[in-house]
């Protein structure tokens, strides 16, 4: 199987066909996460993509940039890390729903408070696809799991809103079924400077959808469709329509100092001090 021109720089043709079932959203999220690298130009060696455990977690076994695989929950506290030691270095941390707010709900808090610059992207299947099926942080209270199989007794996040209380400088959602917006807004993201966070809900028929009515890949891409509206639509909708809708795109920006750069500042101040007192 050979790669397109698009995404060959970043592909590891070797390993392909890829882990993921059959109409998961995984591999659209991944081509065009490496289409957008070469829309930027980004050198594949100047690239660190941090993965933790679930199904999205096997995304970087096929890239051919820096990878990192952690631990469960841990993919942005590795992420920060890298980003830290080096900040010349583009950082993508890929999550589950299940890594970045399940598990890992305490980094994803404390990254976007911190504002390092690092790229979160976030594939929402609103379940623990890779472990059979069971609710996460992100299921739809009205929707059924393999662990909920009668309703699900607890309230779910909202990624993005969560991303905005917790100051996320830049905050954007998109799904697999919107793949020209899914790559623009991947390109904003990764151009912000300090955190940024893309949440993009994905298809999972084999678990999600089988519970609830979508057993066939086809289905669940007519419910993106059918679901999504843009930002400034879904603001004017009435209450009662909004339960029935989810907004996309550009949800929230904020300029504001990165991490790195005011961690310069900090260092500026102690070398001076140093000097001064010699």
């Amino acid at each position: 199987m050979r790669a397109s021109a698009q995404v060959s720089a970043y592909l590891k043709d070797d390993d392909l066909p890829v882990f993921w079932c059959s109409g998961c959203g995984n591999g659209i999220i991944l081509n065009s996460i490496m289409r957008a690298f070469n829309a930027m130009q980004l050198p594949p060696n100047e690239i660190v993509v941090v993965t933790g455990i679930g199904c999205w977690g096997k995304a970087d076994d096929y890239l051919l940039t820096n990878s990192l695989h952690g631990t469960h929950g841990r993919a942005l506290a590795f992420a920060t890390g890298v980003k830290a030691a080096n900040p010349d270095l583009t950082v993508l941390a890929l999550m589950g729903d299940g890594d970045c707010a399940t598990i890992g709900g305490n980094h994803f808090l404390h990254a976007a408070r911190r504002n390092i610059d690092v790229t979160a992207v976030v594939s929402n299947n609103f379940n623990y696809g890779m472990t059979g099926g069971q609710y996460s942080a992100t299921t739809p209270a009205d929707s059924y799991t393999s662990t909920s199989v009668y309703g699900n007794p607890e309230g779910e996040f909202d990624l993005c809103e969560v991303g905005v209380a917790a100051r996320a400088g830049f905050v954007a959602r998109s799904t697999v079924y919107h793949v020209t917006l899914l790559q623009n807004l991947l390109q904003k993201a990764i151009s912000h400077e300090g955190f940024s966070m893309l949440e993009v809900h994905s298809s999972c028929p084999v678990y999600f959808g089988r519970y609830n009515q979508m057993n066939d890949p086809v289905q669940m891409m007519k419910w993106w469709e059918s679901r999504a509206v843009p930002q400034k639509r879904y603001e004017q909708l009435s209450e009662d329509e909004r339960a029935e809708k989810v907004p996309v795109g550009v949800l929230h920006e904020e300029p504001r100092p990165d991490f790195s750069s005011r961690y310069r500042k900090i260092q500026e101040v102690a070398q001076r001090r140093a000097r001064d007192s010699k």
